[in-house]
Protein backbone atom coordinates (compact mmCIF):
# COMPACT_ATOMS: atom_id res chain seq x y z
CA UNK A 1 0.00 0.00 0.00
CA UNK A 2 1.31 3.15 -0.95
CA UNK A 3 1.74 6.46 0.85
CA UNK A 4 -1.91 7.94 -1.12
CA UNK A 5 -3.58 6.52 1.93
CA UNK A 6 -3.14 9.61 3.79
CA UNK A 7 -5.31 12.30 4.20
CA UNK A 8 -8.56 9.45 3.23
CA UNK A 9 -10.34 10.50 6.38
CA UNK A 10 -13.30 12.47 5.84
CA UNK A 11 -16.54 12.85 7.92
CA UNK A 12 -19.33 11.58 6.79
CA UNK A 13 -21.68 -14.37 8.85
CA UNK A 14 -18.65 -21.81 9.35
CA UNK A 15 -19.52 -23.43 6.49
CA UNK A 16 -20.66 -27.32 6.28
CA UNK A 17 -18.51 -29.43 4.82
CA UNK A 18 -18.44 -32.33 2.09
CA UNK A 19 -15.23 -34.65 3.25
CA UNK A 20 -14.24 -37.34 1.32
CA UNK A 21 -11.61 -39.77 1.75
CA UNK A 22 -9.29 -40.71 -1.72
CA UNK A 23 -9.59 -44.46 -2.10
CA UNK A 24 -7.26 -46.74 0.29
CA UNK A 25 -6.14 -43.06 1.92
CA UNK A 26 -6.68 -42.76 5.83
CA UNK A 27 -6.64 -39.34 6.46
CA UNK A 28 -6.33 -37.46 9.25
CA UNK A 29 -9.02 -35.00 9.51
CA UNK A 30 -6.26 -31.95 11.43
CA UNK A 31 -5.43 -29.46 9.16
CA UNK A 32 -2.50 -27.38 9.84
CA UNK A 33 -0.83 -24.24 7.73
CA UNK A 34 -2.98 -24.12 4.76
CA UNK A 35 -1.41 -22.61 1.35
CA UNK A 36 -2.61 -21.75 -1.96
CA UNK A 37 -3.37 -23.97 -4.59
CA UNK A 38 -0.91 -23.39 -7.64
CA UNK A 39 -1.88 -24.16 -11.40
CA UNK A 40 0.08 -27.15 -11.36
CA UNK A 41 -2.15 -28.44 -8.32
CA UNK A 42 -5.02 -28.77 -10.35
CA UNK A 43 -6.21 -25.03 -10.34
CA UNK A 44 -7.41 -24.96 -13.44
CA UNK A 45 -9.45 -28.24 -13.04
CA UNK A 46 -11.36 -27.04 -10.11
CA UNK A 47 -12.35 -24.07 -11.44
CA UNK A 48 -13.66 -25.15 -14.87
CA UNK A 49 -15.50 -28.22 -13.40
CA UNK A 50 -16.96 -25.77 -10.51
CA UNK A 51 -17.87 -22.85 -13.23
CA UNK A 52 -19.76 -25.68 -15.36
CA UNK A 53 -21.75 -26.52 -12.64
CA UNK A 54 -23.24 -23.24 -12.13
CA UNK A 55 -21.41 -22.01 -9.16
CA UNK A 56 -19.04 -19.58 -7.77
CA UNK A 57 -14.87 -20.54 -6.89
CA UNK A 58 -14.61 -18.85 -3.97
CA UNK A 59 -11.51 -20.30 -2.42
CA UNK A 60 -8.99 -23.47 -2.99
CA UNK A 61 -6.71 -24.44 -0.29
CA UNK A 62 -4.23 -26.82 0.21
CA UNK A 63 -3.65 -28.23 4.06
CA UNK A 64 -1.76 -31.00 6.11
CA UNK A 65 -1.78 -34.59 5.44
CA UNK A 66 -3.34 -34.46 1.51
CA UNK A 67 -6.63 -32.15 2.41
CA UNK A 68 -7.44 -30.10 -0.82
CA UNK A 69 -9.91 -27.83 0.88
CA UNK A 70 -12.15 -25.96 -2.15
CA UNK A 71 -14.82 -23.49 -1.09
CA UNK A 72 -18.08 -22.86 -3.65
CA UNK A 73 -20.84 -20.25 -2.99
CA UNK A 74 -24.26 -19.90 -5.29
CA UNK A 75 -24.47 -17.47 -7.90
CA UNK A 76 -27.00 -14.58 -7.80
CA UNK A 77 -29.99 -15.15 -9.90
CA UNK A 78 -29.01 -18.98 -10.89
CA UNK A 79 -31.35 -21.59 -10.64
CA UNK A 80 -30.32 -24.64 -8.68
CA UNK A 81 -31.99 -28.12 -8.44
CA UNK A 82 -31.20 -28.54 -5.06
CA UNK A 83 -33.60 -25.77 -3.96
CA UNK A 84 -33.90 -22.41 -4.14
CA UNK A 85 -32.20 -19.44 -1.49
CA UNK A 86 -28.60 -17.48 -1.72
CA UNK A 87 -27.13 -20.34 0.48
CA UNK A 88 -25.19 -23.27 -0.52
CA UNK A 89 -27.03 -26.35 0.57
CA UNK A 90 -25.44 -29.82 1.63
CA UNK A 91 -26.55 -30.88 -1.27
CA UNK A 92 -24.60 -28.43 -3.65
CA UNK A 93 -21.23 -29.52 -1.51
CA UNK A 94 -22.32 -33.06 -2.39
CA UNK A 95 -22.77 -32.61 -6.18
CA UNK A 96 -19.50 -30.56 -7.02
CA UNK A 97 -17.92 -33.08 -4.74
CA UNK A 98 -18.75 -36.22 -6.78
CA UNK A 99 -17.86 -34.02 -10.02
CA UNK A 100 -14.51 -32.99 -8.57
CA UNK A 101 -13.91 -36.37 -7.21
CA UNK A 102 -14.42 -37.58 -10.99
CA UNK A 103 -12.34 -35.06 -12.75
CA UNK A 104 -9.21 -34.52 -10.52
CA UNK A 105 -8.82 -38.52 -10.95
CA UNK A 106 -9.01 -37.82 -14.30
CA UNK A 107 -5.70 -35.27 -14.40
CA UNK A 108 -4.51 -37.38 -11.69
CA UNK A 109 -4.06 -34.73 -9.57
CA UNK A 110 -2.84 -36.03 -6.42
CA UNK A 111 -4.60 -35.16 -2.62
CA UNK A 112 -5.74 -37.20 -0.12
CA UNK A 113 -8.89 -35.96 0.73
CA UNK A 114 -11.34 -33.73 -0.26
CA UNK A 115 -13.50 -31.55 1.19
CA UNK A 116 -15.96 -28.96 -0.45
CA UNK A 117 -17.54 -26.39 1.77
CA UNK A 118 -20.52 -23.30 1.59
CA UNK A 119 -18.15 -19.71 2.44
CA UNK A 120 -20.54 -19.33 5.96
CA UNK A 121 -22.07 -16.32 6.87
CA UNK A 122 -18.47 -14.41 6.99
CA UNK A 123 -17.68 -14.93 3.49
CA UNK A 124 -14.49 -13.85 2.31
CA UNK A 125 -13.60 -11.23 -0.36
CA UNK A 126 -11.50 -12.39 -3.02
CA UNK A 127 -11.80 -10.35 -6.24
CA UNK A 128 -13.03 -7.05 -7.34
CA UNK A 129 -16.17 -8.72 -8.46
CA UNK A 130 -16.56 -9.78 -4.88
CA UNK A 131 -16.34 -6.38 -4.27
CA UNK A 132 -19.22 -5.39 -6.37
CA UNK A 133 -21.78 -7.71 -5.49
CA UNK A 134 -21.65 -6.72 -1.75
CA UNK A 135 -21.26 -3.54 -1.99
CA UNK A 136 -23.72 -2.15 0.84
CA UNK A 137 -23.20 -4.56 3.07
CA UNK A 138 -21.16 -4.69 6.37
CA UNK A 139 -17.38 -5.91 5.60
CA UNK A 140 -14.27 -6.13 8.26
CA UNK A 141 -11.39 -4.84 6.09
CA UNK A 142 -7.71 -5.59 6.95
CA UNK A 143 -4.78 -3.46 5.01
CA UNK A 144 -1.14 -4.95 3.88
CA UNK A 145 -0.12 -1.62 5.69
CA UNK A 146 -1.36 0.31 9.07
CA UNK A 147 -2.92 3.67 7.99
CA UNK A 148 -2.71 5.83 10.96
CA UNK A 149 -1.62 3.30 13.13
CA UNK A 150 -4.59 1.06 11.73
CA UNK A 151 -4.72 -2.32 9.62
CA UNK A 152 -8.71 -3.63 10.74
CA UNK A 153 -11.48 -1.93 9.83
CA UNK A 154 -15.35 -2.48 9.78
CA UNK A 155 -18.18 -0.82 8.14
CA UNK A 156 -20.20 -0.60 4.97
CA UNK A 157 -18.78 -1.29 2.12
CA UNK A 158 -18.96 1.22 -1.23
CA UNK A 159 -17.87 3.03 -4.41
CA UNK A 160 -16.47 1.34 -6.70
CA UNK A 161 -13.54 -1.15 -8.98
CA UNK A 162 -10.33 1.22 -8.34
CA UNK A 163 -11.94 3.68 -5.48
CA UNK A 164 -13.67 1.75 -3.04
CA UNK A 165 -14.74 3.07 0.59
CA UNK A 166 -15.10 2.32 3.82
CA UNK A 167 -17.82 3.91 6.17
CA UNK A 168 -17.50 3.55 9.84
CA UNK A 169 -17.67 5.34 12.83
CA UNK A 170 -20.03 5.23 16.12
CA UNK A 171 -23.16 5.37 16.98
CA UNK A 172 -24.60 8.88 16.80
CA UNK A 173 -21.32 10.03 15.89
CA UNK A 174 -20.09 11.62 12.59
CA UNK A 175 -19.65 8.95 10.19
CA UNK A 176 -15.86 8.60 8.85
CA UNK A 177 -14.67 6.87 5.24
CA UNK A 178 -11.62 5.25 4.47
CA UNK A 179 -11.15 5.15 0.50
CA UNK A 180 -8.54 2.44 -0.44
CA UNK A 181 -8.10 0.37 -3.19
CA UNK A 182 -7.95 -3.59 -4.24
CA UNK A 183 -4.61 -4.00 -4.47
CA UNK A 184 -4.14 -2.44 -0.72
CA UNK A 185 -6.50 -5.07 0.97
CA UNK A 186 -4.87 -8.08 2.75
CA UNK A 187 -8.38 -9.52 3.62
CA UNK A 188 -11.94 -8.61 3.64
CA UNK A 189 -14.81 -10.57 4.75
CA UNK A 190 -18.45 -9.70 4.91
CA UNK A 191 -20.06 -9.07 8.47
CA UNK A 192 -22.19 -12.35 10.05
CA UNK A 193 -25.88 -10.38 9.62
CA UNK A 194 -27.98 -13.00 11.74
CA UNK A 195 -31.31 -12.62 10.58
CA UNK A 196 -33.61 -16.24 11.23
CA UNK A 197 -36.58 -15.24 10.02
CA UNK A 198 -35.20 -14.51 6.50
CA UNK A 199 -32.94 -17.22 6.56
CA UNK A 200 -35.89 -20.00 7.19
CA UNK A 201 -36.00 -22.02 4.63
CA UNK A 202 -37.34 -25.80 3.71
CA UNK A 203 -34.22 -27.31 3.45
CA UNK A 204 -31.28 -26.39 5.94
CA UNK A 205 -28.53 -24.44 4.25
CA UNK A 206 -25.00 -25.98 4.44
CA UNK A 207 -23.57 -24.13 7.17
CA UNK A 208 -25.90 -25.89 9.61
CA UNK A 209 -24.99 -29.77 8.88
CA UNK A 210 -22.27 -31.84 7.63
CA UNK A 211 -22.31 -34.48 4.96
CA UNK A 212 -19.72 -36.85 4.54
CA UNK A 213 -18.94 -39.62 2.12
Amino acid sequence: MTSNLQGRFKGTSKGSRVATPRAGRSVSAAVVAPRPLSGSDGRTTIERTVAGLGYELVEIERAGRGLLRVTIDRRPGQVYASGDGEFVLVQDCEQVTRQLQFALEVEGVDYARLEVSSPGLDRPLKSEADFTRFSGQAVSLTLKLPFQGRKHYQGQLGGEPGAWTLTFGEPKATPQQLGFTFDEVREARLVPVLNFKGRAKTTAPAEQGESEE
